[in-house]
This record gives C-alpha cells, sequence and structure tokens, in this order.
C-alpha cells in the first residue's frame, strides 16, 4: 500500500491540522514533523484531518511533513508483556530510557515487545489440523508464574501447514502457516490488536462469582464480581492509590494490569518502585511476574494520557481470551477525563457541564463497559476483565460530572471518606454511602463456598451500623450517657464492627489479608457477643458490667490474634464468650432488673 503525505497548516498544542489528507482514514497512527512524533487521526473533514499527539510539540512548525502510516492505533500482543513497564502507547520505558537516557527524547519508535529474545515454545498443533479463530495452538512459560497462551488470531481460520515443532523461537518466527482457501497466513506468537475496539469473544456470561480482595470491608459488605466494574472516588489522602496496591497484592485475578493514568509522578515512582519487591501470596515469586505496568504521569503529554486506558484494557482482553481472569486498576479516571476536557478545549468543541465535552459518559461507558466474563473464541476457557477505576473529585464532591456517570456504569461504589481517612481507618471506605449491586448475583456462590448464613450476618451488621448512625445523632446532641443501656450496647457494638472488622492494617503480615473463612467467623463472633449481651440487658444487667471483662477487647485484637490458617482459634474464643456470658447471667439470675 502507498502510504501519504500530509502538510501541518495548525498547531495548538498536541492537536495540529494537516491538509493533503484525504486517503488518510480515522483513529490512523501518523508521524508528524520531521522529528516524526507519533499523532492518532481523530476528525477527518474533506482532505483535512485533525491529529492529536502523543508527544511534546515544542520546535513542530506549519509546512513540515505527516506521513501516514496505514495502521490504527494498536498495541502488540504477545509473549514479553509480562513485567514490562509501558507509556500510554505502549512503548516499554525501559527500552526508551537505554535509548535516550533519563529525559525521553521525542520520536524514537520502539517495539513493546523483544524481537530478539528467543522462547521455550510448546506446540500442540500439527500439519494438517483445522484450526480456528481463538484456538489456542502453543504454550509458552513467559514468567515462573505465568504461562502464556498463543492463540490463533480473531477472524483467521483454517487448515496449517508446516508447522514446527517445539523449540526455541523468537515471537516474529513462523511457526505455522494457515490456508482458509483463498489466502495463506503466516502465524507468529504476536498479534496487533487497535486499542479502541474490543475484542471478539464467543459469549458473554453471567459474573457469578465474587473477586475475592482479601479487605473485609469490600468482600463481605460491597463485593465486586470477576468480571464487573468498580468505582473508588474519594478526595486527595483518603487512600485511593494505597487501596489499589492491595487489590493489585492480593486479589484472585491470574493477571494484573496497573493503569496510572495521569497520577503524580511521585505516587507513579512508588508504584514502579514498590511493585518489583512485592512478593506474589502465591507462590512467594515477584508479583511483577504477572504484573503489567502503564505510567503515564500528570506530566507527560494529555494525548497519551487519554489513549491509556485503551491501552490497558486492550491487552487485558487479551488475557481474558487466554481463559485468565485479568484484574484491571485505572488510577485515576478523573485525570483521565481532564486530558479529554482539555483536548476538546483545543478543538474547539462546545463544553458540556463543567468544561467536559458532552461525550464524557459515553466514553466512559465504552471504557466499564469492556469488563465481564466471557467464554473465548474457539477453546473452552472462561475469561474475566474486571475493572477498578479511582476517580479524584475535587474537593471529594462526589457529584460532579465523572462521579456522577461512572456510578451509571459500574455496580460496585466505595467511597473513601475524608474523615475516616483522617481517623487512620483504613480501607476508609464509608459503610454507609457506598454500595454493591452484585449482592444477588453472588450470594449462591457465597452460600455453597463459606456459609448459607454468610449475608444474614452481613445484613445484620449493616443493620446495626445504620442503626448506630442514627444513635450518634442523638449523642451529638446530648451526650451518650443520657442513652438507654440497650441502645449504649448499640453504639458499643457497631464500634466493635468498625474497628474490630472493618478497618485494617495494609502493613500487617496476619491483617492485611482475611480469607472468606476468617471474614465470616469474625462477623459471626461479633454479632454472638451483641445478641447475647442483649438478652443480658433485657434481663435488667448493666451494660457497664458486660463491658467490664476482657471479651471486648479480645474480639477487637482478633484480627490480628488469628491468622488465616488458624481459624479455629475463633471457636476457641466462642467457648470464652460463652463462658463469659453464662457466669454474668448465672451471678445476676433472680435479681432484680434495675441491678
Amino acid at each position: 500500500m502507498e502510504l501519504k503525505t500530509g502538510k501541518l497548516y495548525m498547531i495548538n498544542g498536541p492537536v495540529v491540522k494537516a491538509s493533503n489528507t484525504s486517503s488518510f482514514m480515522m483513529h490512523e497512527v501518523v508521524r508528524v514533523g520531521k522529528i516524526g512524533l507519533i499523532g492518532e487521526i481523530i476528525s477527518l473533514e474533506g482532505d483535512r484531518a485533525t491529529i492529536q499527539i502523543y508527544e511534546e510539540t515544542t520546535g513542530l512548525r506549519i509546512g513540515e511533513p505527516v506521513q501516514s502510516s496505514g495502521k490504527l492505533l494498536s498495541v502488540m500482543l504477545g509473549p514479553g508483556m509480562i513485567g514490562n513497564v509501558y507509556d500510554g502507547i505502549q512503548r516499554p520505558l525501559e527500552v526508551l530510557r537505554s535509548r535516550s537516557g533519563d529525559f525521553l527524547k521525542r520520536g524514537v519508535e520502539v517495539l513493546p515487545i523483544d524481537f530478539k529474545h528467543e522462547w521455550d515454545v510448546e506446540i500442540s498443533i500439527k500439519d494438517g489440523d483445522t484450526v480456528k479463530e481463538g484456538q489456542i495452538i502453543a504454550t509458552v512459560d513467559e514468567t515462573s508464574s505465568f504461562t502464556h497462551r498463543i492463540m490463533i488470531p480473531p477472524g483467521i481460520s483454517g487448515i496449517v501447514k508446516n508447522v514446527r515443532t517445539s523449540g526455541r523461537y523468537a515471537v516474529d518466527t513462523v511457526i505455522a502457516e494457515i490456508d482458509d482457501g483463498n489466502d495463506k497466513y503466516n502465524l507468529t506468537m504476536f498479534q496487533n490488536w487497535p486499542v479502541r475496539t474490543p475484542r471478539p469473544y464467543k459469549e458473554r456470561l453471567a459474573v457469578d462469582e465474587p473477586l475475592i480482595t482479601g479487605q473485609r470491608v469490600i468482600d463481605t459488605f460491597f463485593p465486586l464480581n470477576k468480571g464487573g466494574a468498580a468505582c473508588i472516588p474519594g478526595g486527595f489522602g483518603t487512600g485511593k492509590t494505597i487501596l489499589q496496591h492491595q487489590f493489585a497484592k492480593w486479589s484472585d485475578a491470574d493477571v494484573i494490569v496497573y493503569i496510572g493514568c495521569g497520577e503524580r509522578g511521585n505516587e507513579m515512582t512508588e508504584v514502579l518502585e514498590e511493585f518489583p519487591e512485592l512478593k506474589d501470596p502465591r507462590n512467594g515469586k515477584p508479583l511483577m511476574e504477572r504484573t503489567i505496568l502503564i505510567a503515564n504521569t500528570s506530566n507527560m503529554p494529555v494525548s497519551a494520557r487519554e489513549a491509556s486506558i485503551y491501552t490497558g484494557v486492550t491487552i487485558a482482553e487479551y488475557f481474558r481470551d487466554m481463559g485468565y481472569h485479568v484484574a484491571v486498576m485505572a488510577d485515576s479516571t478523573s485525570r483521565w477525563a481532564e486530558a479529554l476536557r482539555e483536548i476538546s478545549g483545543r478543538l474547539e468543541e462546545m463544553p458540556a457541564e463543567e468544561g467536559f465535552p458532552p461525550y464524557l459518559s459515553s466514553r466512559l461507558a465504552d471504557f466499564y463497559e469492556r469488563a465481564g466474563k466471557v467464554a473465548a473464541l474457539g477453546n473452552e476457557n472462561l475469561g474475566s476483565v474486571s475493572i477498578i477505576g479511582a476517580v479524584s473529585p475535587p474537593g471529594g464532591d462526589f457529584s460532579e460530572p465523572v462521579t456522577t456517570h461512572t456510578k451509571r456504569f459500574t455496580r460496585c461504589f466505595w467511597a473513601l471518606d475524608k474523615s475516616l481517612a483522617n481517623a487512620r481507618h483504613y480501607p476508609a471506605i464509608n459503610w454507609l454511602t457506598s454500595y454493591s449491586e452484585n449482592i444477588g448475583d453472588v450470594k449462591e456462590w457465597y452460600s455453597k463456598t463459606v456459609s448459607k448464613d454468610f449475608f444474614k450476618l452481613r445484613n445484620e451488621a449493616l443493620a446495626l451500623l445504620n442503626e448506630d448512625d442514627r444513635l450518634q445523632q442523638i449523642i451529638k446532641l446530648v451526650g451518650e450517657d443520657v442513652l438507654p443501656d440497650d441502645q449504649k450496647l448499640t453504639v458499643r457494638a457497631a464500634s466493635l464492627i468498625k474497628v474490630g472488622f472493618l478497618q485494617q492494617n495494609s502493613y500487617s503480615k496476619v491483617d492485611c489479608f482475611a480469607s472468606l473463612n476468617k471474614q465470616y467467623e469474625m462477623l459471626k463472633i461479633m454479632l454472638v457477643f451483641y445478641e447475647k449481651a442483649r438478652e443480658l440487658i433485657s434481663l435488667g444487667v448493666a451494660i457497664s458490667e458486660i463491658l467490664k471483662g476482657s471479651i471486648l477487647n479480645t474480639l477487637m485484637r482478633m484480627k490480628e490474634e488469628v491468622s488465616n490458617d488458624n481459624v479455629e482459634k475463633i471457636t476457641v474464643i466462642g467457648k470464652e464468650l460463652d463462658s463469659f456470658f453464662m457466669a454474668l447471667k448465672k451471678k445476676y439470675s433472680g435479681k432484680p432488673h434495675n441491678m
């Protein structure tokens, strides 16, 4: 195909316009200027094109050439991605650094995957086999923690010929030929896919299994499905990034794709320094052996920030198609929306609420709706993409457009509270304003896997917390001393759940992750305490007598003293609880009710 050349006639920051582009196509990647800056066509009108450039445009001049590539903005998918750190358009930052130093040069073209490295490939097809799109035909042990499954690209099927034997090959080696009767296709270990087009699948499935995070407030109260989408809104300093770090480390996803979208440089530096040091709790090996990082800090070009979330979710869909469960962390979509707003302003588009473009809602929908659990093409594997998007509303105002629209497309809303964060309550998820619409979907799974009364206990605990919120309004006015003993007990029991259950220590070896069994047993014994205490108070026992013992402190310390592999210890605490209340009941049985 003959590539055409246009000419710049307008430059406005990252947005430029070129003439003589009638043969160019929408969303095509182009090289702009003598330096060869990477850009993407976002508008075509007659023979004129509007281009957003993914690099700094300083020094660009009117009249410089715009070179067509004939390709859409795409990612390269194949062995070698795991453990890599990319920028917003999938350029490996370490390779860029080796070529241009600490300050990245513009116009540098690098491949996302190392074509020189050879992999041990186990090929599972032979000459004469009929293959179909999405079929897994080879495997590569990409890391000691992850097996890469080589698939037939979508849209290709036929009879294979000239199949190589298993051995060591580079990713661009032709390992087989596919003949569909009309054309022949050379099959390599990598494929390209346009980032703005969702990858196809056989069937979309019901999301009926939770993504286990080990965070009690989420797994017990506001669960997220595998294949679901969640929103974490919170102001500055409320712990969004730390919470996403915990998800990356502890969630039971097979692959983690972490997108640092417009975050501050020091926060992204933390991620880049900490992730290689983190140990995978599954096998004790480095967590980076099943993680991909996309770093696009706030001082990088805004256009690349806009593209970064599409790059991340397309990579996630690729691993989903292999039959893996993938978790995508987008931190933060507010910075992404700000990039949209800046580009829209330079395009002189009519602004909508708070200056955001009118299509903000549809762009958010395009992103979050790429989450899901699917049956993959060409194989029997089930895979999922779960998206957890952080939102940074200015001043913690959840009524601003990004938060409001995100709530429409996510079924989990984990609202971070500034007052909880200031009180060092982690995770600072407000249990009164957060919600999950997935309860009905996962109820059966929890009943079979954990206990039939799991959600009964959850509902009782939430009712207790809501009653405590009502009582706190009274306490603010007249103080706690005027409350009757049964209401004082409600306040103390709610405090036990808030501090002893909902609050976790992300730096504690015991408390940073809680298994579902531990979560269930902890909540169960806390509610047993509440019920037994209520019974005694109804018999006239003063609450001061109930709180005098050490049992409440034992329940408070349970999260740190009971490990996930020693949950039976809670049974011992339960016997101690029974003995305490039995002794108290015996002591006050037969006494007047005003004792």
